[in-house]
């Protein structure tokens, strides 16, 4: 067994070990985890859900000592001083638990996890509750944690669902997620959206980063004027990919200028005709809006979630 399949089966038992032990950690926002923190003149963790929900630093004494060390060499935790800290979170989800990277995500390739899961998750369940159609084959673009392609893997069990990724970091937690979720008929790969994988889909989801972010960290820089460049790319690429009655769902963040949709605006075009039928909705006329304070967003009034649903008709 290779060093990083070592890590993974390292990381799948914790995950198994969490969820025997009833472990349950619901994400908020980063502004919210700061703020809780912030209660706090030196956090240190009590127990597991201090560990491995709110990124908290612990004392040994919390593991035993074998299992500490498995874990360091298995690259899930490492010692701060008298201390240790976790590079993995966990979250729930349907009762599923979620591995992604620990608070704060500001590595080029964290994974992250957090209220746009729960709602890009439920968003998923109601496509689904509207299709009665088969799905034999479905994708999850930018699949990050994977949370899209488990609740589709599990809704949907006869269904081939592929989970592609940019960032190898991702994929990994993506396979070890299906795994202790059960969701035997996932598969990961890693590809520039749908660049690495052949044919067409029933299917298509994808919540992609939205951000216009300075940093430019993968799993939340969007591109573009404001955020909205890889949601207009992954329409435009994945629009050929549909079957007849195929569907495309795109969960994403939209910064409003002057009452204004930039994201609608660019995907209208690709829309036209009789081929695609769609909808869209505002889910959350205003989230993170602290971001408003950032010179890259001068211009917006503020930031909408929204949902577009195509389907191909012919």
């Amino acid at each position: 067994m290779s060093a990083q399949e070592t890590s993974d089966r390292a990381l799948f038992e914790l995950g198994k070990r969490l969820l025997d032990s009833g472990y349950h950690f619901i994400t908020p926002t980063p502004l919210t985890h700061e703020r809780f923190l912030q209660r706090f003149a030196t956090p240190l963790a009590k127990d597991l859900r201090d560990v491995f929900g709110w990124s908290m630093p612990f004392p040994s004494e919390l593991f035993r000592a074998e299992e500490l060390a498995t874990l360091e060499q298995a690259g899930v935790v490492e010692r701060d001083g008298a201390v240790w800290r976790s590079h993995v979170r966990w979250s729930t989800l349907n009762d599923r638990l979620f591995a992604h990277s620990a608070f704060p995500t500001t590595a080029s390739d964290a994974v992250f996890f957090g209220p746009d899961t729960y709602r890009f998750a439920q968003a998923i369940e109601a496509q689904l509750q509207q299709r009665f159609s088969p799905i034999r084959r479905a994708v999850d673009i930018g699949c990050g944690s994977g949370a899209g392609a488990v609740v589709m893997a599990k809704a949907r069990p006869d269904a081939d669902v592929l989970a592609v990724d940019i960032n190898p970091r991702a994929l990994r937690m993506s396979a070890v997620n299906a795994e202790l979720a059960g969701a035997n008929n996932v598969s990961v790969y890693h590809s520039d959206l749908l660049a690495s994988v052949e044919g067409q889909f029933d299917l298509i989801i994808a919540n992609p980063p939205y951000m216009n972010d300075e940093q430019q960290r993968a799993y939340r820089h969007g591109g573009g004027a404001l955020g909205e460049g890889l949601s207009v790319r992954i329409v435009r690429e994945a629009l050929p990919r549909l079957e007849v009655g195929g569907t495309l769902l795109v969960y994403t963040g939209v910064a409003i200028v002057a009452g204004q949709d930039p994201f609608r605006e660019a995907v209208a075009p690709l829309l036209k005709g009789e081929r695609f039928g769609w909808t869209y909705r505002e889910l959350d006329p205003d989230v993170f809006s602290e971001e408003l304070l950032k010179p890259e967003y001068e211009r917006a009034e503020r930031i909408a979630v929204v949902a577009l649903t195509v389907t191909r008709e012919q």
